[in-house]
């Protein structure tokens, strides 16, 4: 019940970041000192990854660093996230981001595609065409899943969940199934707009991002 009013307060809430969107060149420097690392990650998605209404430490891409730094492992995590983004501006981002050659990408888009109902197809073909981008650039890529409420039916929410899997399979792609896993419908782990995760939330959902691609990298 939690996750579906959660997803449902979605509909209202988060899309309303859409005209807050930032330059792709305003991504989120990692607090590392880049000179001692040699990998990177670029984690692109919208306002859940850039981390709105916490500090950017507290974001989870700056966790993750944390805690591949802390099992010793040498890579840079680029926050490319920004509010109000959608699937149809992942080629664009990514082309510009590509110039830093990141060798992972962590793909968070179409949550906001799926807040305003767009069609399921539509953001297939522009996740796929950001997928396909980077795989022609030698970077490995990861997806995150996502959810949405059954506001535009039934059939529109399970449909929207499929695509991620089917997308991960047809690319042979590693999929996280949900990135707010634990943390949707729980107030205790959101901040007051009942979308965004608060400092404790990102801890949780670091946690499922870390423990998503450890293994792949």
């Amino acid at each position: 019940m939690k996750l579906f009013l959660f997803l449902t307060t979605l509909i209202f809430s988060l899309s309303l970041f859409a005209q807050e969107a930032k330059s792709p060149s305003q991504a989120i420097p990692s607090s590392q000192p880049k000179a001692l690392l040699q990998n990177k990650i670029l984690m692109l998605g919208d306002s859940l990854t850039e981390g709105l209404g916490v500090a950017k430490d507290s974001a989870y891409p700056a966790l993750v660093e944390k805690k591949l730094r802390a099992d010793g492992k040498n890579w840079l995590v680029v926050n490319a996230g920004v509010s109000g983004s959608t699937s149809a501006s992942g080629p664009s981002r990514l082309k510009w981001q590509l110039k830093d050659k990141p060798e992972v990408l962590f793909l968070a888009l179409g949550a906001n595609d799926g807040l305003r109902g767009f069609k399921v197809a539509d953001i297939e073909k522009n996740l796929s065409e950001t997928i396909e981008m980077a795989q022609k650039a030698n970077v490995k890529v990861i997806l995150a899943g996502m959810m949405m409420p059954p506001n535009y039916g039934e059939k529109y929410a399970k449909d929207f969940e499929a695509l991620y899997p089917k997308i991960a399979k047809k690319y042979k792609i590693h999929l996280v199934p949900f990135l707010l896993k634990g943390v949707a419908g729980d107030s205790s782990l959101n901040q007051a707009d009942g979308i965004h995760p608060n400092e404790k939330g990102y801890v949780i959902v670091a946690d499922t991002v870390y423990n998503g691609i450890k293994g792949q990298l």
